[in-house]
């Protein structure tokens, strides 16, 4: 055989070798594959499963801040907006007060043009009786709450002892046991009183309930003053909480009398006394009203426009307070003889 032939023979069994080669590696791949997809079928299905629960079909930039942004309990609340010594304020509105220029915003006034209030706005809760009064809320002040009210819409002006009237006012009661019974003491605040100075310092030393009167006759233990259910002081105690829900429990037996009326009829009951709930009266030269203004705009706290139904009305005469404060604080000298501009049309027929 010559060297030519023996080159193209060594040629061609180079390249059979070459190809076999290739084939086996081919093959035992293909077998590797099999093996794989045999051994790891439900893997590969749960995988694909949990990609496809955790894309769904609106981008992230579709999701609205609102459903996104974490929801913050009650009490979460409460414990971020109270005192050192776990006291919170609180006030309740809905749609008809929070529009603007409506008594939310003249609430949130007085506490910024107030003697030593600024601060104490951080200690404010405001709980919200309707989705709109929350909306505004929520663009005015940090500590807003939203809370159900099932079967009665809250929204809009509710008129003095109308049904709808009574129905906010237990539903307030019941929120105020529910604070007492997760340890918290407060005010209750009226979102239709003026915060003109701190009254934490004319708050009795001793007393676990401590009320706002219509009308005060000179003895804080007497309670047979004519009370307003519009500013209250209570602690967290036994006590109280027994109270609260004593008080608020009893609207079963008077339907059409509200919070306030209720409680002159219990006031004086044995279970009362069985209780032990001390109750204080305040003077209204601090916490004063349309009933009974204040007779020292030196010494006032609050101012009420209590004995007056009607929105505008409210409206009307709050502006007027605030201009009477305003004016006072710009004189140099205390004023000897207190002379409100209001009540107005708060007292027209």
């Amino acid at each position: 055989m010559s060297s030519s032939s023996r080159s193209k023979l060594l040629d061609m069994i180079g390249q059979n070798e070459v190809t076999r080669i290739l084939i086996l590696f081919l093959g035992l791949t293909t077998s590797c594959l099999v093996l794989y997809k045999t051994a790891y079928p439900l893997q590969r299905l749960e995988v694909n499963n949990l990609s496809s629960l955790s894309s769904p079909s609106l981008n992230s930039s579709e999701i609205s801040p609102e459903s996104a942004k974490p929801k913050i309990s009650f009490k979460e609340i409460l414990e971020n907006a109270s005192t050192k010594n776990n006291t919170v304020i609180i006030t309740t509105l809905n749609q008809a007060w929070a529009e603007p220029k409506s008594l939310f915003d003249l609430f949130l006034e007085s506490f910024r043009i107030g003697q030593g209030t600024q601060q104490l706005l951080t200690h404010v809760v405001v709980v919200c009786l309707d989705g709109k009064a929350f909306q505004r809320c929520s663009q005015l002040h940090p500590n807003c709450y939203q809370i159900e009210t099932s079967e009665t819409d809250f929204s809009g002006e509710k008129v003095y002892n109308t049904p709808d009237y009574l129905k906010m006012m237990w539903r307030r009661i019941e929120l105020l046991t529910q604070v007492l019974e997760m340890g918290f003491n407060f005010i209750f605040t009226d979102a239709d009183i003026m915060w003109l100075r701190d009254p934490f310092p004319r708050l009795y030393p001793d007393g676990d309930f401590q009320m706002a009167c219509d009308r005060f006759f000179g003895n804080p233990f007497d309670s047979d003053n004519r009370v307003n259910g519009g500013f209250t002081y209570v602690r967290s105690n036994n006590r109280s909480i027994e109270f609260y829900k004593f008080w608020h429990k009893s609207r079963i037996d008077y339907p059409e009398l509200h919070d306030q009326d209720v409680f002159n009829r219990i006031k004086h009951m044995p279970y009362i006394t069985k209780i032990g709930v001390q109750m204080r009266f305040f003077d209204t030269v601090y916490f004063g009203g349309f009933c009974q203004t204040s007779r020292d705009i030196n010494l006032v706290c609050t101012m009420h426009a209590n004995c007056c139904i009607g929105l505008e009305k409210k409206l009307h005469d709050l502006n007027l307070v605030l201009d009477d404060w305003r004016n006072y604080l710009s004189l140099s000298e205390h004023v000897q003889n207190t002379t409100w501009s209001v009540p107005m049309k708060c007292w027209e027929d």
